[in-house]
């Protein structure tokens, strides 16, 4: 469901060490961690590529990210429950991080599927479709990382 992971030691080879001097790489790891449960690959990817290219990029991307992200005005829940449905109307596979995270802040099953069926009113099956896939692996891996 996701895309491999990079190989960090070839990228730092051959395009030099994460330089970010305005926060460490493991403390932009450990945001993603705490919203989605991990590092999401193509994030990974971004760290390690555009953290050593242009680490000023990086931090005004991540910067940027956070403000637009967490609005004062919703909650976490709300904000990953609407960026769940934007991805999805876009048949994006970054759907399948928001849906996680808006799990990890509370969304119940029925407001995942209330997402997925207002993608289906604007976007068609292909949205129900890929919404009900993403839904049920979540749920799979959810019953598989129980204790």
């Amino acid at each position: 469901m996701l895309p491999a992971r990079i190989d960090v030691q070839k990228v730092r080879s051959q395009m030099g060490a994460y330089a970010d001097e305005s926060q460490s790489i493991e403390r932009r790891t450990k945001i993603y961690e705490e919203l989605v449960g991990f590092l999401p690959p193509r994030i990974e990817a971004r760290f390690h590529v555009t953290g050593a290219l242009d680490p000023t990029m990086l931090r005004l991307q991540e910067e940027i990210r956070e403000h637009g992200m967490y609005p004062g005005c919703f909650d976490v829940k709300t904000a990953q429950l609407m960026l769940f449905g934007m991805l999805l109307m876009d048949l994006s596979d970054a759907a399948v991080l928001h849906g996680i995270a808006a799990r990890k802040a509370g969304a119940s099953w029925e407001e995942m599927q209330a997402v997925v069926n207002l993608c289906f009113l604007f976007r068609g099956l292909s949205a129900a479709n890929r919404g009900a896939e993403i839904l049920a692996r979540m749920c799979a891996q959810e019953e598989e990382a129980r204790p």
